[in-house]
């Protein structure tokens, strides 16, 4: 089945992220703004694509496609603009917890979900669990079918345990932690392919347990309560 030009990443795109990252100023995004509104919009509508499959199995409430503009107020690097292209999506509502994320990039492509930085309240919630039963996030996380797709959980984590937690505890391992994300690299390959949205989509499909079992966790108590 042939796919419609709004369902595909072209080879333009990448083709432009490599001509900024060379000529990462001012005055040559200036002169080539046109191009980059002409791959943003190629960009967009993918997004946007995507937004709808997703929409199809899970709820999504936001698309959030990032800027190209940088922030470089407190940082070394000074260039103007980030040499790739990115966006989230939120899943709605407060049962229904977790995100996802694409970075389009050449050489450094992915895609990515879970729990990037979960509030205080919600980090102690998570820890508490674990601390009670991990049995059954480990055996989410395991199973092949997920491992296949997502590998290990990443993220930031403490060199040590955190405050009225064992050191010694046997889950210390996933309590320690301060994100829960997966990520899957992509290949210029996988990108520029007709079969991209779909491989992300599916790869989206499989992280869902784990974004069904950490909702349940994060509204309700330790007893099972609900207080959402």
């Amino acid at each position: 089945m042939s796919r419609t030009q709004q369902e595909l990443i072209t080879k333009e795109v990448f083709q432009f992220l490599n001509s900024l990252k060379d000529n990462n100023t001012r005055e040559w995004f200036s002169d080539h703004k046109l191009a980059f509104k002409t791959q943003e919009t190629t960009v967009k509508n993918f997004f946007t694509q995507l937004k709808n499959k997703l929409k199809l199995h899970d709820d999504i409430e936001r698309l959030k496609m990032f800027r190209i503009y940088r922030d470089v107020r407190f940082s070394k690097d000074k260039t103007p603009y980030k040499v790739h292209f990115a966006a989230s999506f939120s899943r709605a509502g407060v049962h229904l917890r977790g995100g996802y994320y694409v970075q389009l990039k050449p050489g450094e492509s992915f895609i990515a979900g879970g729990f990037w930085e979960p509030n205080k309240e919600d980090l102690l919630r998570i820890r508490k669990e674990f601390e009670m039963d991990a049995s059954e996030i480990r055996s989410i996380i395991n199973n092949k079918e997920f491992k296949e797709v997502w590998g290990e959980m990443q993220g930031d984590e403490l060199k040590i345990a955190p405050m009225g937690f064992d050191k010694d505890h046997e889950n210390i391992d996933l309590i320690k932690r301060k994100q829960f994300i997966f990520i899957r690299k992509m290949t210029d390959e996988e990108v520029l392919s007709h079969g991209f949205i779909d491989n992300i989509n599916n790869s989206f499909q499989k992280i869902r347990p784990y974004f069904d079992y950490m909702s349940e966790v994060l509204s309700t108590n330790l007893n099972g309560e609900s207080h959402v």
